[in-house]
């Protein structure tokens, strides 16, 4: 049996219970109307973490849990969506986390970045991508997310950051709309 066998036994049990008969129809809202924007790292389950269950919340995960161009592409398709088949529903609100002892952090070791840079990859972008502090990088996402100029203004972005050891998820940016 292989890994991704369990994972499909698990699926048939998942399957024999009513919680997909729970969730949102398209167009969806979901159900605590929130966009939890967070990092691949497996330690790092938004589920979990946050107790979400299945509908609940929109989760875009990548590394570092980054604002990357692909994520404001998301949120404005999202957004449109919103504008266009849900109008009169209250906007979601966007939760950015960044965590503690974060893998990204690998990309600021100029040696260990170097030679991945030799792939084809830009070494800007990747410096750019190191999560060394969680408090100043999830500022600077959310900042991207309120200057985005495809993402409404009526979205409250707000940042956090979960610390690994403890399992606590600490406010950072308090939840903003963009200034008129």
């Amino acid at each position: 049996m292989t890994n991704v066998d369990e994972l499909l036994s698990n699926n048939r049990r998942f399957a024999g219970t009513d919680a997909k008969d729970r969730v949102p129809a398209i167009p969806f809202l979901p159900h605590k109307q929130v966009y939890v924007i967070t990092c691949i790292d497996p330690r790092v389950d938004p589920s979990d973490l946050l107790g979400l269950q299945l509908g609940d919340a929109i989760v875009a995960r990548n590394v570092g849990g980054r604002v990357t161009q692909s994520v404001l592409d998301d949120l404005a398709w999202i957004s449109y969506l919103h504008e266009e088949k849900t109008p009169d529903a209250d906007w979601f609100e966007i939760a950015v986390v960044h965590h503690t002892d974060c893998g990204s952090g690998l990309m600021a070791d100029d040696e260990l970045r170097q030679g991945f840079v030799t792939r084809g990859f830009d070494d800007a972008t990747l410096r750019g991508t190191a999560v060394l502090d969680p408090a100043v990088t999830v500022a600077v996402d959310v900042q991207r997310i309120l200057d985005a100029e495809h993402v409404p203004g009526e979205i409250a972005v707000g940042g956090y950051a979960y610390d690994v050891r403890t399992g606590l998820v600490t406010p950072v940016v308090r939840p903003r709309r963009r200034a008129s």
